[in-house]
């Protein structure tokens, strides 16, 4: 069973004139393989959250986010899951040489950015099934067109004898995405603002980390 979970950090506004969006967008997909090593990411998530983070107000909403918990909190994390079997895939757009013609079509731009980091895991390790499971944030006309867009550029890569199930979830339902938040949001900082100190901590994990548009 391999389980990919994607997530991304930034946002894709294209307004720096009246207002201040990201100056970059990141999208990551955290690949674990095997379903015992996707309970421990998923008993990890929650308990950091038990141990660390019910009592305060700060988290109301109830799951990990890489932009509102500290550090220590990170790393307490990071310690529980560092020894298994997972790789973390990341692409950022720098958002400021995107070509006046797509930033209008905003889905088209993140459907594109997602498979490019599709593009670099190797399917020869899923054996049994792919269960790619992704935020819930999208409409349904949108949710239908990513599922056709994403299927077609991985089937071709997938032995056809494996189930692909994609599968739209709020991250607050999907320990695995609050995972993947935590590592996109590290990755993110690293362009954005140029703040090292999470991605050090988790950087051995990464097998893909690139700029697109540099």
């Amino acid at each position: 069973m391999l389980y990919l979970y994607l997530d991304e950090s930034g946002d894709l506004g294209f307004d720096f004139v009246t207002k201040k969006p990201s100056k970059f967008f990141t999208v990551s997909v955290f690949v674990v393989k095997g379903q015992e090593n996707n309970r421990a990411i998923i008993n990890a998530v929650k308990h950091t959250f038990k141990r660390k983070l019910h009592k305060k107000k700060l988290l109301l909403c109830g799951e990990l986010k890489g932009s509102k918990i500290s550090l220590d909190v990170k790393k307490y994390f990071y310690k529980q899951v560092a020894q298994l079997d997972f790789k973390i895939y990341a692409l950022t757009l720098n958002k400021k040489r995107v070509n006046q013609s797509l930033v209008s079509v905003k889905e088209r731009l993140y459907n594109y950015i997602a498979r490019l980091v599709l593009d670099q895991i190797d399917f020869d390790n899923a054996h049994q099934r792919v269960i790619f499971i992704l935020d819930k944030s999208k409409g349904k006309p949108e949710i239908a067109d990513f599922n056709k867009y994403i299927f077609d550029q991985i089937k071709g890569r997938l032995n056809p004898q494996i189930p692909l199930d994609i599968v739209h979830k709020l991250s607050h339902e999907m320990p695995g995405l609050q995972a993947v938040d935590l590592f996109a949001w590290g990755i993110f900082r690293k362009y954005e603002k140029r703040d090292m100190e999470w991605f050090n901590v988790f950087k051995g994990k990464v097998v893909f980390d690139d700029v697109y548009l540099p």
